[in-house]
């Protein structure tokens, strides 16, 4: 089984899992970590510490679902996942997006959290989406 952290810059996070409940309900071993002005990045860490032995407990892995690249989610996350004391393994994923958090629940049965990861990242990318207007020639049929 896989469990998810999602961490993000300021609130982003927990307002991820707050709309999602509205949506979807709550999603199964899926918990937030934020990087905020006044805990810095200190407080950042023993946050995603303690939210990473939470999530190992009983997973077969834990899927880092951040912001962005190369920010300090990103980094921390990367720090651990490439530790080899590190245990269960962990994978990570820059991008975290609504319908991406949505699909954590289609991905959590995996035990190879890097299939789950990259099974996220297929689910999630027909998502992306720019809108076009669509027109459609008049008729005088009616």
């Amino acid at each position: 089984m896989i469990h998810f952290i999602v961490a993000t810059h300021g609130p982003l996070a927990t307002a991820l899992l707050e709309s999602s409940r509205m949506v979807y309900g709550t999603l199964p071993n899926v918990r937030a970590v934020t990087l905020s002005e006044e805990a810095g990045i200190d407080g950042f860490k023993a946050d995603f510490s303690r939210a990473l032995a939470d999530a190992s407990d009983g997973a077969d892995g834990v899927l880092v679902l951040c912001d962005m690249q190369s920010g300090t989610p990103w980094n921390l996350a990367c720090q651990l996942a490439f530790s080899p004391r590190t245990a269960p393994p962990v994978a990570v994923v820059a991008g975290v997006n609504f319908p991406m958090l949505l699909q954590t629940d289609e991905v959590g049965d995996f035990s190879d959290v890097n299939a789950a990861a990259r099974q996220l990242i297929e689910l999630t990318h027909p998502t992306l989406i720019q809108a076009v207007l669509t027109v459609f020639p008049e008729t005088d049929d009616f």
